[in-house]
């Protein structure tokens, strides 16, 4: 690695890299990005099958992976559809790379950020 890499690496207030800097790595495409999009389309777009999925586990116990398969193929459906709409990729994609600036002008990750402002501080 030549000494410019290893300078523009650590760039940034807070040597986390450039805040400005929207290039994403091959584990953000990958990993990241899609476990956002997992997470937000949990929350937001796939309410009804995630409360009936955890109905369903909640009461059947030992025999869930059997009991709840159709609630299982209706929440991994609903996931699907979001995961492969060009649109909500899009929308997650900058909200991660809104968040990953974040953290390299603040140094602050957003889990710490909610729990300073959760505890009042």
């Amino acid at each position: 690695m030549g000494a410019t890499e290893e300078i523009s690496k650590n760039a940034g207030p807070h040597g986390l890299g450039d805040p400005n800097d929207t290039s994403l790595r091959k584990v953000e495409i990958e990993v990241m990005i899609p476990k956002k999009m997992r997470d937000i389309a949990k929350v937001e777009k796939c309410t009804k099958e995630v409360e009936e999925f955890t109905k369903c586990c909640r009461d059947s116990n030992i025999l869930m992976a059997f009991t709840c398969r159709d609630q299982n193929s209706a929440l991994k459906s609903c996931l699907g559809k979001w995961y492969n709409n060009e649109e909500f990729k899009e929308r997650c994609k900058k909200e991660y790379l809104a968040e990953r600036s974040e953290y390299r002008r603040t140094g602050v990750t957003l889990k710490q950020k909610q729990k300073l402002q959760t505890s009042g501080f």
